[in-house]
Parts: structure tokens; C-alpha cells; sequence
């Protein structure tokens, strides 16, 4: 479900008080290890975090004039979504990245259970997120790495 907020403040303020205390959650957890670099706004109908184009100048090759997707967090219809593109960006095809085997090691390892697709992660409830976790997938990729792994693979084509 795509939002039609247009800042972050009115997309929260659209959910549902149990929703927006998942979301505001899980939102903490990332901005608590996110590198300066990056930046939040509202992109594709959820709360986004991006290379803006004072960092990376060229965007978002599918769409040049918006920054570069890094991680997002959407309130869907039955659960929550934190998308991940730090986690899958530099594998090859359908090869897993050492981001994506130490994420899922990790999440194993707090006892959490995963659901998890390529690259989101779904939350039903906050007991469902091992935000310690989150937190470290985030500061495990900053912008510039991000940025290389990113060009490497659009080159690679």
C-alpha cells in the first residue's frame, strides 16, 4: 500500500496507533547507526532513506531524478516491510551477499524468528523485530560502500 503522505511526520500520523508504534520503532532503530550521508523523505509511498544527489549525483538509474533507494519502511495491509537494499546490493544475480548470510546469522542468533525475502524483512508486532540487528545491518553499509557496490553491479551488466 502506497502512502500519498508527503513528509514522514503525516505518513506516521496516518497509521494506526499499534502500526505507528512498530513503524516509529523500527524507525528509531535504523536512524540510530544510519551514516550522515544518507538522507529520510517520503519515496514511493513509504518512508525512505536515500543517497541524496548532493552525494551521488547521477540517482537512481530506473528513475534519475530521485536519490538512490538504500532502505525503506512500509506499513502494508498485514504487516510491516523494511526493505533493504544494503543487504542484497553487490550479489550477483541470485548469489547471496556476506551482508545477507551475517544478517540472517545474526537475526538466528537473537531467537527471533525471520521472514524475510530478498532483500525485506516483515514485522507483524514489535517483538517480532531483534532491532540490535537492524541497527548493525544499517551501519554495516554506509553511503560510499553502498555507493561502489552500486556502481560495480550496473557496470557488471
Amino acid at each position: 500500500m502506497q502512502s500519498k503522505a508527503n513528509s514522514v511526520a503525516d505518513y506516521l500520523e496516518g497509521l494506526a496507533p499499534e502500526r505507528r508504534a512498530l513503524v516509529e520503532a523500527l524507525r528509531a532503530a535504523v536512524r540510530s547507526r544510519l551514516d550522515p550521508q544518507f538522507s529520510e523523505l517520503m519515496q514511493y509511498g513509504m518512508i525512505g532513506y536515500c543517497v541524496p544527489h548532493s552525494v551521488f549525483a547521477p540517482g537512481y538509474h530506473c528513475d534519475p531524478k530521485q536519490p538512490l533507494p538504500y532502505a525503506g519502511i512500509a506499513s502494508q495491509k498485514n504487516h510491516v516491510s523494511l526493505y533493504l537494499m544494503g543487504l542484497y546490493c553487490g550479489g550477483g544475480g541470485e548469489a547471496e551477499t556476506a551482508e545477507t548470510r551475517w544478517f540472517r546469522e545474526a537475526w538466528a542468533g537473537s531467537g527471533k524468528k525471520l521472514d524475510m525475502g530478498k532483500g525485506c524483512v516483515r514485522f507483524k508486532k514489535l517483538d517480532d523485530i531483534a532491532f540490535e540487528v537492524v541497527a548493525e545491518a544499517i551501519a554495516r553499509v554506509p553511503a560510499q560502500l553502498f555507493i561502489a557496490r552500486y556502481l560495480a553491479t550496473r557496470s557488471g551488466r
